[in-house]
């Protein structure tokens, strides 16, 4: 890569008195032209095509996490606008050659045309005014005046307003650049006076090979699992992992040696990955102690309890990802792709998954807990125990046949023998449960309906039947009910009220019966275990069946 492509960009430094001023990385090796914008092709094939078809906003807002180059590709676009070439006669073009007068102040910070303003120090309605007066003006030197504002979702409301106007019809020879972390925060106002692009995550590959070239820019050895381990950390941000590759090359000169991975374990307070397939080993085996004392020495070792369980669901999802057949990651260890391979062969979806709900609930405990360490233990016990329990499916297929049926619901004992085929019009119905479906058969579905949940029998001699008095039955209902039996059962039936209480209705049965197979459910062995390593779960309802003779 050469000096250009990782080049100075920021204003001179004087020289110490012992030498030249030390830069730290992330400010030497800032990107000078698009083509060293790492994992941004999109947006600068966007840019090159505006600028070749002469199609510029007027705005740009440049959204992203930390660290993957807002305020560089600001102050490029700020070049690539500006530049006039090494002979002063060239156009806007997306490779500015960084020799001419522009370009090097640009890169310098000392443009009079090119203002940088950070939002966060200047977030009023008077700092917004100086530059729409100044906006008026046209530039003094450079082809267009340009406004780069960082964070700018940390202007107050006022000020966002006093630039609307400015910003939907500026001047021609003005160009605004918005740079923000939340682009939330931002006006829609606002958003939809600029041209938007989202500056993605720079991929933890990509960063290896960049941090693999610094290294080698600056003289130092580096492990690639070191600068994997690096990358990793960084979280898509250049910027931190340019910091902590400092970090890591200065804890290597003081030992004498290149940048290794155990170094930047240490540093970063990071679990090692072969103690972490060692520990996820054992709890799969169901090692308890051997677990405990693990996690012990990697916490002995410095590491955060809740780094521990970071590093176990990482691993999960490795193994997850590997038995779905993804694309295997060039950064992990040749042994870790093995490992991940063969435990996925071994285990299924469904204890994949819930291996990885325990531990991302023990996460979020040890993340709350006044004990990291002591929640990180119990956390790993739970997962020990739920090992070894089975599918809540295959617990469902192992309960005896019949627990998920539904019992049917009389107002008489149940009788010995299968019951007989379906009577005859002229038999009368043997229960009040057997007459109220005959009637559902019949076509009285909302007569039906009203006697199974309202009526309680307190004799049933057909065709005679008593109903209790204490819950009412409307004397329309009565008079329906005898009018629908007499063309059922060609038989006229006598139905009275007595004050008594009277039998549950056939509702109220049914429920009173669902409970007690509920409860007989739960008094279940394998339910009672299955709940007792799985604290949070709860038993619902499947669906009823009927007994079928």
């Amino acid at each position: 890569m050469t000096d250009t492509l990782l080049g100075l960009d920021e204003p001179a430094q004087p020289p110490r008195s012992g030498g030249e001023a030390y830069r730290v990385l992330a400010r030497k090796y800032r990107p000078q032209t698009f083509q060293a914008l790492i994992g941004q092709e999109a947006m600068v094939r966007t840019l090159e095509n505006a600028i070749k078809r002469d199609r510029i906003a007027h705005a740009f807002l440049l959204t992203g996490v930390r660290g993957v180059g807002k305020t560089s590709t600001a102050r490029l676009i700020a070049k690539a606008l500006n530049c006039i070439g090494p002979d002063g006669t060239g156009g806007p073009t997306i490779d500015p050659c960084g020799q001419c007068e522009p370009c090097r102040a640009i890169a310098e910070g000392r443009h009079i045309d090119v203002i940088e303003m950070d939002a966060a120090s200047h977030t009023g309605i008077d700092d917004i005014r100086e530059i729409i007066e100044a906006s008026r003006y046209a530039a003094v030197s450079a082809r267009y005046k340009v406004y780069i504002i960082d964070e700018v979702h940390m202007l107050s409301k006022a000020a966002f307003n006093g630039l609307l106007k400015t910003l939907e019809e500026p001047p021609g020879h003005v160009k605004f650049l918005f740079a923000t972390t939340e682009v939330n925060k931002v006006p829609v106002t606002v958003l939809s006076r600029c041209q938007r692009f989202d500056l993605r995550r720079i991929p933890a590959e990509k960063l290896a090979e960049h941090f693999a070239l610094v290294s080698d820019k600056e003289g130092v050895t580096a492990e690639p699992e070191a600068l994997a381990l690096i990358a990793r950390a960084a979280e898509g941000s250049a910027r931190d992992g340019l910091s902590i590759l400092d970090q890591a090359i200065a804890h290597a000169d003081l030992e004498g040696s290149g940048v290794t991975a155990a170094a930047v374990r240490d540093m970063l307070g990071l679990s090692d990955r072969s103690a972490v397939r060692d520990l996820l080993g054992l709890l799969l085996a169901g090692d308890a102690p051997g677990a405990l004392a693990a996690l012990r020495r990697q916490y002995d070792f410095g590491v955060d309890p809740q780094g521990v369980l970071r590093a176990l669901l990482e691993a999960v999802h490795g193994v997850t990802l590997s038995k779905v057949g993804t694309a295997e990651d060039p950064a992990q260890p040749a042994e870790e792709r093995e490992a991940y391979r063969e435990w996925a062969t071994q285990l299924s979806f469904p204890l994949l998954h819930r291996l990885w709900q325990l531990l991302l609930k023990g996460h979020d405990e040890v993340a709350r807990a006044a004990m990291p360490i002591e929640t990180a233990e119990m956390a790993l016990l739970r997962v020990v125990h739920a090992r070894s329990m089975p599918d809540p499916a295959e617990l469902v297929r192992q309960m005896p046949a019949g627990t998920g049926s539904t019992p049917s619901v009389t107002n008489q004992p149940p009788a010995a023998t299968p019951p007989p085929p379906a009577p005859a019009r002229a038999i009368l119905p043997e229960s009040f449960a057997e007459l109220v479906e005959r009637m559902e058969e019949g076509g009285h579905h909302l007569l039906a309906v009203r006697l199974a949940h309202g009526a309680r029998v307190v004799s049933y001699q057909p065709p005679e039947i008593v109903f209790s008095g204490a819950r009412p039955i409307a004397a329309d209902t009565l008079a329906e009910t005898t009018a629908a039996l007499r063309g059922l059962t060609d038989t006229a039936w006598k139905l009275t009220l007595l004050d008594a209480p009277g039998e549950p209705t056939l509702k109220e049965a049914q429920d009173a019966a669902a409970e007690a197979e509920r409860q007989a459910v739960l008094a279940s062995p394998l339910v009672k275990a299955a709940l007792e390593a799985f604290p949070e779960a709860e038993l619902i309802d499947w669906p009823k069946k009927r007994n079928v003779s």
